[in-house]
C-alpha cells in the first residue's frame, strides 16, 4: 500500500512510519516546503496524493509543551485544524481515479472533556472544555474528504504509554526520584493505551475498510489516576505516597492543569466491536512494556 503521511517526524508519526515500513507499506513523509505544502498558507501540490492508496495526518504542535497562553491556543489550533482542512480539500479536488481510498485522521479523547464515572463511546457528544472545542473543529475539518467519498477514520487517541514521550517522559524523573504523586484524591478516570497497542490498531484501522468516522483509541481496561500511580510506582520499584493538590497544580501549569484533574472514561467500543486483540490491555503489563529496556541494535 502507498501511504503518504502528514506529521511523520513527531512521536508516534516516527514510529508509526518504521512499522508500516516493516509490514511492507511504501510510507511517503509529507514535507513542509513553500510552494508545494504549506498549510499555514493552505497550499497542498496534488501531486503529493496523487496515486495514492492512504493519508494518513498526525500534525499537531504538542499540546503539553506550554502553558496555554492565548497565543499557544492558536497555534495548537492552527497546526491541526489548517493542515486538516488543506488535505481534506486537496483530496477532495483530485479526480476519483487518483483520490486515495482512506484518509486516518488523528484527533484525541479529549473531545469527552470531563465523564466522570460515566463510560463514554464514540457516539458520545463532544465536552465543554477548550481541548473538546479543538477536537470539534480539528475533526470537522475533515469533512471535505469524507463528501467526496474517502473514508474518513478519525483516531480519538488517549494519552500513549512509552517511556521516550507522550504521558510517560515528563513523569519518570519524578517517580525514580521517589516523588511519585497521585493528582488530588486519584478517583478520577484516566484514559490512556500502550504505543504498541497504538500503532496495531492504526494499522488495523488502515487495514479494516469497513471502519470509519470516530475510534476511540484506548486501552480496553481504564484505571483511575491512584490505579495508574500505584502501578508506576510497583514498576520502578519507588514509593508514591504524595498528592498534589489542585491549586498547586493550576499555579504551575495554568489551564492545562484543568485537563489533569478531569476524570475521563472513554470505551474502545469500536474496536471492540470490530475484534481487535489488545497487547497489553490492563495498566501493570502496558507499564511493564513502556518501560522495557530496548534491545541493542543488531540483536
Amino acid at each position: 500500500m502507498r501511504i503518504v503521511m502528514a506529521g511523520a517526524s513527531g512521536f508516534l508519526g516516527t514510529r508509526l512510519a518504521d512499522q508500516l515500513r516493516q509490514s511492507g507499506h511504501d510510507v511517503h513523509r509529507l514535507v513542509r516546503q513553500p510552494g508545494t505544502w504549506d498549510p499555514g498558507q493552505g497550499r497542498l501540490d496534488p501531486e503529493a496524493l496523487a496515486g495514492a492508496d492512504a493519508v494518513i495526518n498526525l500534525a499537531g504542535a504538542n499540546i503539553g509543551a506550554q502553558r496555554w497562553t492565548a497565543a499557544y491556543k492558536r497555534v495548537l489550533r492552527a497546526s491541526r485544524v489548517n493542515t486538516t482542512d488543506t488535505i481534506a480539500r486537496t483530496l477532495a479536488k483530485l479526480p476519483a481515479a487518483d483520490r486515495p481510498r482512506t484518509l486516518l485522521q488523528a484527533s484525541a479523547v479529549g473531545w469527552y472533556g470531563d465523564t466522570g464515572d460515566r463510560e463514554v463511546t464514540e457516539d458520545a457528544p463532544a465536552g465543554s472544555t477548550f481541548l473538546a472545542d479543538l477536537c470539534r473543529v480539528w475533526e470537522a475539518a475533515a469533512r471535505p474528504a469524507e463528501d467526496a467519498g474517502v473514508r474518513v477514520a478519525l483516531l480519538r487517541t488517549a494519552p500513549v504509554l512509552d517511556r521516550t514521550g507522550s504521558l510517560l517522559k515528563p513523569l519518570l524523573p519524578l517517580f525514580k526520584l521517589g516523588g511519585g504523586a497521585r493528582i488530588g484524591g486519584g478517583r478520577q478516570w484516566m484514559s490512556w493505551i500502550s504505543l504498541p497497542d497504538w500503532l496495531g490498531a492504526t494499522e488495523f484501522l488502515l487495514e479494516r475498510e469497513d471502519l470509519a468516522g470516530p475510534v476511540n483509541l484506548v486501552s480496553d481496561k481504564q484505571c483511575t489516576n491512584l490505579e495508574f500511580t500505584r502501578a508506576l510506582a510497583r514498576q520502578l520499584r519507588r514509593p508514591a505516597l504524595f498528592a498534589v493538590p489542585g491549586p498547586v497544580l493550576d499555579l504551575v501549569l495554568g489551564e492545562l492543569a484543568g485537563e489533569a484533574q478531569r476524570s475521563q472514561r472513554a470505551i474502545p467500543g469500536v474496536l471492540r466491536d470490530a475484534g481487535f486483540s489488545w497487547a497489553y490491555p490492563d495498566i501493570e503489563s502496558a507499564l511493564a512494556a513502556a518501560l522495557r529496556p530496548e534491545p541493542p541494535i543488531g540483536r
